[in-house]
């Protein structure tokens, strides 16, 4: 079985990151805790090790994973262009919940699978995993589950579901949220007609808190007859909208 290290253990954590970091280089998988659901991690610029995390989870090209990064610096480097209303986004609740779309640079030398030319970038409020982030660069992220089944909060709810497809686990404990990130997609504020920042899954940081920020920039509320938390009707389009990520 893959190994699991405790990473609230100081001589499990040296140890464990090590290995991580080391499986990322050879393009294996790494499940490792951030403040939202467990994920499950690859290299972002090997496509082969992209092409591992969605067979693991039971997924095709169509449902690419987000990116996670350890800073705006890194965010910067994959976005085409950083808006100022993104800015604030990024001011406000980074690190944290919140996931966002934009057009990504079109020099980047990767495959996340259809992405049709976007990337979604988050930075996790997890110290453990921006650590290996600052020394791995930016790492394609799912949540640790095989679609269909709920989202990982502890790690042995994410050994059960993926077994022996992963190389190494880092057990933090009990993830802090236990429910994903809420993804917008920015793109449009990038020469769109339409400015206009739409929400593809509602997650830890509320609508209400993104009009906050945004005002006018964001897209009118849903109907008020609509589930509370439910997604919109347009989350399919979002990566990894599937399935709670991380």
């Amino acid at each position: 079985m893959s190994p699991v290290y405790d990473c609230r253990d100081e001589s499990q954590l040296l140890s464990g990151m090590r290995h991580a970091r080391q499986a990322i280089s050879r393009g294996e998988l790494v499940v490792l805790p951030t403040d939202t659901v467990y994920g499950i991690a690859a290299d972002a610029f090997n496509a082969r090790a992209v092409a591992g995390l969605l067979e693991a989870k039971g997924r095709g090209r169509q449902q690419p994973p987000p990116v996670l990064v350890p800073g705006v610096g890194t965010l910067r480097a994959l976005a085409a262009e950083i808006p100022p209303a993104v800015d604030d986004l990024v001011h406000t609740f980074w690190p944290g919940g919140l996931t966002i779309v934009l057009p990504a640079q079109p020099s980047l030398s990767w495959d996340l699978g259809d992405t049709h030319g976007t990337v979604a970038v988050r930075m996790p409020a997890q110290n453990l995993t921006l650590e290996l982030l600052e020394e791995t660069g930016p790492l394609a992220v799912s949540s640790a589950n095989r679609t269909g089944m709920p989202a990982a909060v502890s790690i042995d709810e994410a050994r059960d579901m993926l077994g022996d497809s992963v190389a190494v686990y880092l057990d933090a404990g009990a993830s802090e949220w236990g429910f994903a990130s809420t993804i917008v997609d920015a793109t449009t504020l990038i020469g769109g007609a339409e400015p206009r920042v739409r929400v593809l899954r509602e997650g830890t940081v509320s609508r209400a808190r993104l009009r906050e920020v945004l005002g006018d920039l964001l897209e009118p509320d849903p109907e008020s007859d609509a589930p509370s938390g439910a997604p919109s009707p347009t989350a399919s389009t979002a990566p990894d909208a599937e399935a709670p990520g991380p």
